[in-house]
């Protein structure tokens, strides 16, 4: 029998006796403990994964299945999650205190989940106490399978980037100022990679390049509070992704990025062999801060220049400026990639819209201290995650849904504290729009989700600025910016069943109550539409010992 029948045969065998192949496994395991760390020359407690600040970089391909086994070491309960990774059916693994009981001191706990249909710049971080302030993140890069061409050439190596602000304080310290009801206040500086420089200084490369060769450069901004404008000295950017949309192929001389984004740059090395800075500043701020790294030539001769290249403008007219940038990042839809319709364009433009959030941020003194809330409310942490007090039943003894309109309070020098769940009907086509009066800028995140960005404008938000969207080529993201007195317009589908939080990405904001979850539930409670509860997954607080609920079938 021939080669070619033989494995005809084998074909028909396997597919009488249904065996299917998995895609593939990538097993971690990972060790966090506390560690000297000084990012801005000041000896402070860092948290660091296997002996590393930023943590290991995951590496996978779209649909490969992680499996993560966390170790705590820390004298605190901790939690991971996985920024930007949607969790198709699974919150279980969000790793958000709405969706898990942390890892208790010494204890360990193994995430599972798929990055399913995704490609992308990602990362994961703390989101337990203000841990983020203290490292806890690493990359987490998703790249296309390889029968599916990406829209630009290999690059000779990929380089992951994280830039942001930082404090000297401790994260105990900063924790302990929020909670006694102050502001953190300014940052102390910024890091690239975990370390800062100034022009002059003697420091290794943060990375090399070879002459005539092009690299791929992921920059994601884990700051706290500072949006921030990233620039290489006499090297151009080519946009080619951002957050899991291949763009168009736009050459930036600076990109801003604000908390919580990333996105991905091709840089060419193609001038002289040398030393060349990279420079990071911040936006916005009074007086601004900022930091450089050196990007080295192999076989390169002298010093970088002092003389850095100019950065955007400031104030109204760098608002302007960022705006302006915000709206030349256009979807690549002639790219091939997981999107959300793999056939070509989604045609999101075209969908009836079956409800309106409009979302207003606000900040006031509650009891003395300071809080942040969404529409009036200031949402709180239960001792009991609000998924598992959902999935038993248990609701009437947690949290009430629906205390946020879908509108502004009329009173909005008001803020409630309590946890702070909207109910979002499953598959529903919706539109929020986040209106921010105040003079600071703002970024919101949304997990369990892509949703398509449309429109960052300047005043207040009214139904006849639907005609500004773009509703063609916006970019499928997970991430959104709102200036300050401005507002933002996204749109997305509620198809992803189970408890997502839509949080802003300033963590002083998050940890005093700037963020909420939509509760997604599907009607047939079904296994096409959510998974049960994995059999690893810890109880605690008011479900602990109650009777595990009947599974959801198939």
């Amino acid at each position: 029998m021939g080669s070619g029948k033989v494995t005809f045969v084998a074909l028909l065998l396997c597919l009488s006796v249904g065996v299917i192949a998995e895609d593939p496994y990538l097993y971690f395991t990972w060790n966090v403990t506390y560690g000297t760390i000084a990012p801005l020359g000041v000896p402070q407690q860092g948290i660091l994964i296997n002996g590393q600040f930023p943590g290991p970089r995951i590496n996978c391909t779209s649909n490969n299945n992680i499996v993560v086994n966390v170790f705590n070491n820390l004298d605190e309960p901790f939690l991971l999650t996985w920024n930007g990774v949607q969790h198709r059916k699974n919150s279980w693994q969000d790793g958000t205190p709405g969706t898990m009981c942390p890892i208790m001191p010494g204890q360990n706990f193994t995430y599972r989940f798929q990055v399913k249909d995704q490609i992308g710049s990602y990362y994961y971080f703390p989101t337990t106490a203000l841990h983020r302030a203290a490292g806890g993140f690493g990359a987490l890069n998703v790249h296309s399978r390889a029968l599916i061409p990406v829209p630009f050439d290999n690059p000779a190596d990929e380089y992951n980037v994280f830039v942001g602000d930082w404090y000297n304080k401790g994260h105990k310290t900063l924790k302990k100022i929020l909670d006694g009801g102050r502001t953190i206040g300014r940052p102390d500086g910024i890091i690239i990679n975990g370390k800062s420089a100034k022009v002059g200084e003697a420091k290794e490369p943060l990375f090399t390049m070879e002459a005539g060769k092009t690299y791929r450069y992921r920059f994601c901004n884990l700051g706290m509070r500072s949006s921030v404008n990233v620039r290489f000295q006499g090297h151009p950017m080519k946009l080619v992704e951002l957050e899991g949309s291949h763009t168009v192929q736009n050459i930036y001389d600076s990109l801003d990025l604000h908390v919580g984004q990333c996105l991905s740059v091709l840089v060419t090395a193609d001038q002289e062999p040398k030393d060349y800075y990279l420079v990071v500043s911040t936006r916005f701020l009074k007086q601004a801060l900022s930091s450089v790294a050196i990007i080295r030539y192999a076989n390169g001769k002298g010093p970088a220049s002092p003389e850095l290249p100019t950065p955007p403008p400031e104030n109204t007219e760098g608002i302007a400026w960022s705006m302006n940038q915000f709206r030349s990042f256009r979807w690549n839809l002639t790219a091939s990639a997981a999107r959300p319709n793999p056939q070509g364009s989604y045609h999101y433009g075209q969908i009836n819209i079956t409800r309106t959030i409009k979302i207003f941020n606000s900040m006031s003194q509650v009891d003395g201290k300071l809080r942040y809330g969404l529409n009036g409310i200031s949402h709180t942490d239960g001792e009991t995650p609000l998924k598992l007090v959902e999935y038993f039943g248990a609701t009437d003894k947690a949290f009430k849904y629906d205390l946020m309109a879908d509108e502004a309070p009329a009173d909005q020098t008001k803020l409630n504290l309590a946890a702070n769940v909207k109910n979002a009907t499953f598959r529903n086509f919706v539109e929020i729009i986040f209106e921010n009066h105040e003079k600071t800028i703002r970024t919101y995140h949304l997990d369990g989700y892509s949703f398509f960005a449309v429109a960052v404008e300047p005043g207040r938000w009214s139904p006849e600025k639907r005609k500004n969207y773009n509703l063609v080529d916006g970019l499928s993201r997970n991430n959104i910016q709102v200036y300050p007195n401005s507002w933002a317009a996204i749109m997305l589908t509620f198809d992803n069943a189970g408890m997502w939080n839509l949080r802003s990405e300033m963590w002083e904001k998050t940890y005093l109550g700037e963020q909420l979850y939509f509760s997604v539930l599907s009607p047939s409670r079904s296994l096409r539409d959510e998974y049960n509860i994995p059999d690893n997954h810890p109880l605690c607080g008011i479900v602990k010992g109650m009777p595990m609920p009947a599974p959801y079938n198939a």
